[in-house]
């Protein structure tokens, strides 16, 4: 009968519970906690939201439920800031079919959070982490140790962002803000986004060589630089973040005004164009991470369909403005050389095209670098690879015999062969090393076909006899050659060492050095006012030692001098100058710490107030000399004197 009453109680117990966990999910409203109305708009919900954030947030409110009221705004944020989840709310009274576990986490979590500060007991209790097989789940395969941060993470970085969670054991924040960043990781790392985990326990050089000292903790990682993240743990929060790491100048905003001066940047700047069509009025993030991996290969910009005279661009290049377009431009601004049209683009379908048309047609030889990527060295028979290379002279507009070449390499593209140019005033011993000792090239193009051997410069040639003009005979000449090697690679029979190509498109020294001056200030100022303190301490603590020896020696120095001073008494300064003339070297009756001027014997009358600051409290490294006179020999032996030590600048003592 006990038993039964027992387990009518348990019932009765877990049925109040659940009725307790309804009510308080019912009583649960966004609109009530961020105090805006049902039509507030989002700039309103927005700027609500920090308002509260800031009065609510845990490290600066120290009231009891400063945590969970700052939980309840973040929430109630998310749930407006998201149109979807604010219309499922508006009609149903929820967010979504995901909200009620999310709800029930967060109960879980008060429930935990009240437990652990009521018991107080850490890590090395019981040595063993809370809750980590559900967590490692989760995060096993973004693990990080500090050989894999150092050698894959941080040069990857310098193509796309990595965003790098730091948790540990018995760390009850770390799990609230697990589904939140469970959600971000699936989103980000779809669009580009590199994602890393590190458990300070257990990689704590790791987690101290980022500067996190606590967890959990949010940062970012792009072009080996770190960066902390200091807002609410929310979807939209992280997105902005991310977005921030990227530099400002990756996609060009381009109009039916600028579009013919973007397109025709690919001659200055050596890059294919890309440009964007969609509907949305800011430029998409995973269009901006595109742009970052592959900035060096080639230039983006962004048209927004819905901007008046965007009709202009749209007609001219017959694009559906209702499905996101990509367009890529090579020589050829009036047409593109390849599209891509889908909704829903993912990034590998992106980055496959994107690969497929990284270079120019014929890219011209502006680095060394350029050069290892357009004609890679002969790996064996069957993997061979030829460089049909112009030699030209430098133009503002195309001229004909670089024309001529750019149609021959649009209607001969193939594997095995690839076009460039070099311009042979910026390549001079290039040039020189491809082209016969002879002036028929002189002032002209040339035409040379070469096959790399290794990566020291050694190269395999042919140089077309004649100057390369553009003409159908001279395209059918090179027509031939590139048959017969096909079947005869012994065409090509002159052998050189290539010096290394110059860096056209690197800044100059000056350019570098601000750079680097900018980057440097950039970080020590993140330093100063993001990092955490612990590691600014022996720094801080170095300068203000420095600037506490420096500043008391110069006042110490200071009383040291006022005090001689007063001390001293110059009661015949006058009269002395007068009996020893201009012409002859002057006295003072002054002590001073000055070196003497030219021409100038400093004396001092021996009296019983100077006897203690001349004879007694003697500098190191000075010396006194002491003249026993009297008053009728006092002048002429003074006169004399001072012209036999004028050159000594030691403090004389007189009479």
């Amino acid at each position: 009968m006990e038993v039964k009453k027992l387990g009518i109680s348990w019932q009765f117990l877990i049925v109040l519970v659940l009725i307790l966990q309804i009510l308080s999910a019912l009583d649960f409203d966004p609109y009530r906690v961020l105090g805006v109305s049902r039509t507030a708009s989002q700039a309103d919900i927005k700027k609500a939201y920090k308002k509260l954030a800031r009065e609510w947030h845990p490290d600066k409110n120290k009231d009891p439920g400063a945590e969970d009221k700052f939980i309840q705004i973040s929430k109630a944020y998310e749930i407006l800031s998201n149109e979807e989840k604010r219309s499922h709310y508006d009609h149903y009274g929820d967010a979504g079919e995901s909200q009620g576990y999310q709800k029930q986490q967060q109960q879980r979590e008060y429930r935990f959070r009240h437990f652990h500060e009521n018991f107080y007991f850490d890590e090395s209790f019981f040595h063993f982490p809370f809750n980590s097989e559900r967590r490692d789940s989760i995060d096993e395969k973004y693990l990080l140790h500090f050989s894999h941060y150092v050698n894959e993470v941080v040069p990857d970085s310098f193509k796309k962002p990595y965003l790098i969670k730091i948790t540990s054991d018995w760390c009850f924040s770390c799990i609230h803000i697990e589904p939140v960043w469970k959600e971000a990781v699936q989103e980000l790392e779809g669009l580009g986004v590199g994602i890393g985990v590190v458990h300070a326990g257990y990689e704590r050089r790791l987690a101290h060589h980022l500067g996190a000292h606590s967890t959990p903790s949010i940062l970012g990682i792009i072009n080996g630089k770190v960066s902390f993240f200091h807002n609410a743990v929310v979807s939209e929060n992280l997105w902005q973040f991310v977005e921030s790491l990227l530099p400002g100048n990756l996609v060009e905003k381009v109009t039916n005004k600028n579009y013919v001066r973007f397109l025709s940047g690919w001659q200055q700047e050596n890059k294919p164009r890309v440009l964007l069509f969609d509907q949305m009025p800011t430029v998409p993030l995973l269009y901006k991470l595109t742009a970052f991996a592959y900035k060096d290969y080639l230039s983006f910009g962004y048209v927004y369909v819905g901007l008046r005279g965007a009709e202009e661009m749209t007609r001219q290049y017959d694009v559906n403005v209702y499905t996101p377009t990509i367009l890529i431009f090579k020589e050829h601004i009036h047409k593109p050389a390849d599209v891509i049209q889908a909704r829903g683009m993912k990034r590998q379908v992106i980055d496959d095209f994107i690969t497929q048309n990284k270079y120019l047609l014929a890219a011209r030889l502006t680095s060394q670098k350029l050069f290892h990527e357009l004609c890679p060295v002969k790996r064996s028979h069957r993997q061979r690879k030829y460089c049909v290379v112009l030699l030209t002279a430098e133009a503002t507009k195309l001229s004909k015999p670089f024309e001529a070449f750019l149609s021959f390499a649009l209607a001969n593209t193939q594997d095995t062969v690839r076009f460039v140019h070099v311009y042979s005033n910026r390549q001079q011993e290039f040039a020189s090393t491809l082209l016969p000792d002879s002036d028929t090239f002189q002032g002209k193009s040339a035409v040379s076909i070469l096959e790399r051997r290794n990566t020291a410069g050694r190269v395999v040639y042919k140089t077309l006899e004649d100057p390369w003009t553009g003409s159908e005979s001279d395209k059918f000449i090179l027509l031939g050659y590139l048959d017969q090697l096909r079947k005869d690679p012994a065409l090509l029979s002159s052998e050189a060492v290539l010096p290394d190509l110059t860096d056209e498109l690197a800044p100059i020294f000056l350019l570098r050095w601000l750079y680097s001056a900018s980057d440097y200030i950039s970080d020590c100022w993140d330093s100063i006012f993001h990092n955490n303190w612990r590691e600014m301490m022996p720094l801080l603590s170095l300068v203000f030692s420095a600037l506490f020896i420096l500043f008391g020696t110069v006042i110490v120095q200071a009383f040291s001098d006022s005090n001689e001073e007063r001390e001293s008494s110059p009661p015949d300064k006058e009269e002395a100058r007068e009996k020893t003339g201009k012409t002859e070297p002057s006295f003072t009756k002054e002590p001073s710490s000055k070196i003497p001027k030219k021409g100038f014997v400093e004396v001092t009358e021996l009296t019983d107030i100077t006897y203690t600051s001349n004879l007694v409290r003697l500098r190191p490294g000075h010396m006194n000399v002491v003249l026993i006179l009297s008053n009728s020999t006092k002048t002429s032996l003074l006169q004399k004197f001072a012209l036999e030590v004028y050159s000594f600048t030691a403090r004389i003592v007189g009479w």
